[in-house]
């Protein structure tokens, strides 16, 4: 099993263990934390092929759900599309070196090409790291906030977007339990973001959501439409399982606060801009 789906079921109804002092969690996603449960919360990150570990922080309750800081044996580079360093503060994919890193995939050399790459940053003969896929980005106290799959990235209104930071902030509105978020394609092709949620407060609605994400992220980031479930459906490894949830409202999604052009300029512009924002209207 993964420990920290476990851990989040246990959070989640707020059981506690008269004597457990640290809990070490790992192998997902933390997705929600808001609430003390009497002792520490240590999350690991780490593939199994950096040797499992490689970054690890302890848990406040209510904060940044973030992964830690690099381990002893670990260096951690957060980079851009050229390779290059980011900025503190902005997205970029994890890349992972030091004495962890593997020597490749068996009978897999094409795949061992692609993710086991030379470290141009250690001064170390012969040096790898590991291209992990994962979308990270520092914060101001040298831990990294986990964003989600670089393969995950969804591109609204001609921009990039990772769900699982939508996810994060749906998870810490007063009244969530759980929270995920993924994308529905209309019959225009137009994409759209929906957030599925568990409840504990029962008179949420997803107009405080919305007026909660409104709050902390811009527009285009907060789902269209909202969608309340008893549990999240999981697979049997404990993960959550995307492809069971309910399908929404489509006729919904397709008529949220849209309103037509009422002159021939004003439908001009829609159709430009709906061409380079890539939606359908």
């Amino acid at each position: 099993f993964l420990p920290t789906p476990v851990a989040e079921y246990a959070f989640s109804r707020e059981l506690h263990h008269p004597t457990l002092q640290t809990l070490l969690i790992g192998g997902d996603r933390l997705r929600h934390f808001n609430r003390d449960p009497g002792f520490a919360v240590v999350n690991n990150y780490g593939p199994t092929e950096t040797t499992v570990v490689a970054s690890s922080g302890r848990m406040q309750p209510g904060k940044v759900l973030h992964i830690g800081k690099p381990v002893t044996h670990a260096r951690l580079y957060v980079l851009d599309s050229r390779g290059e360093p980011v900025p503190l503060g902005v997205p970029g994919e994890l890349y992972i070196g030091g004495a962890g890193v593997a020597r490749g995939y068996l009978n897999r050399e094409d795949l061992t090409a692609e993710r086991f790459l030379d470290d141009p940053f250690s001064d170390r003969s012969g040096a790898r790291m590991y291209r992990s896929g994962d979308l990270v980005r520092w914060l101001s106290d040298g831990t990294l906030e986990y964003l989600g799959r670089n393969d995950d990235q969804v591109k609204i209104r001609g921009v990039r977007i990772e769900p699982g930071e939508i996810e994060q902030h749906l998870a810490q509105c007063p009244g969530v339990g759980e929270a995920v978020v993924t994308t529905q394609r209309l019959d225009d092709g137009t994409l759209r973001l929906v957030g599925y949620f568990t409840r504990r407060d029962a008179s949420l609605d997803s107009a405080a959501l919305r007026a909660h994400l409104l709050g902390q992220l811009p527009e285009y980031m907060v789902p269209a439409v909202f969608v309340g479930l008893d549990a999240l459906p999981l697979t049997q490894n404990g993960k959550v399982d995307r492809k069971a949830l309910p399908a929404p409202d489509l006729a919904a999604l397709a008529n949220l606060a849209y309103q037509a052009p009422s002159t021939a300029l004003e439908e001009r512009l829609a159709d430009l801009w709906a061409e380079v924002l890539e939606v359908g209207k």
